[in-house]
């Protein structure tokens, strides 16, 4: 699926949160603008937002991590095409035609018929 760019978006943490499945962190706060989301931390010095459904809670605010994930975002211009991967409460998955890849608001996406020239074959590693 592709979609447009209705919006210029950039990236609003510097080292966003990364964790592998299986990895316990702790689980803090629910995100109140998306409510998915809560705030994690890896205890390695990086914390920050992951989807809630994402995680197995172990107790005492631990949880372990049922899938990679990396919460890195998108740059992209408005009227940017980009191919769309997968969504989680309220964000894409994005790809941009030169390859990058990171997440979108899905409110800042205007979804697409598939009559667009492809862009690049899709990776497959996807957070």
């Amino acid at each position: 699926m592709r979609a447009r760019l209705l919006c210029a978006h950039r990236t609003r943490v510097a080292n966003p949160i990364r964790f592998h499945a299986g990895q316990q962190v702790r689980i803090g706060v629910r995100d109140e603008e998306w409510p998915a989301f809560a705030w994690v931390n890896t205890g390695q010095g990086h914390a920050g937002w992951a989807p809630v459904a994402w995680l197995r809670p172990l107790g005492d605010g631990l949880a372990e991590a049922l899938r990679d994930y990396d919460a890195r975002e998108l740059d992209a211009q408005a009227g940017d095409d980009v191919l769309l991967h997968h969504e989680h409460g309220g964000w894409w998955w994005s790809e941009r035609a030169d390859g990058a890849q990171g997440w979108l608001p899905a409110a800042d996406l205007e979804l697409l018929e598939d009559t667009l020239p492809p862009l690049p074959a899709a990776q497959e590693n996807l957070p």
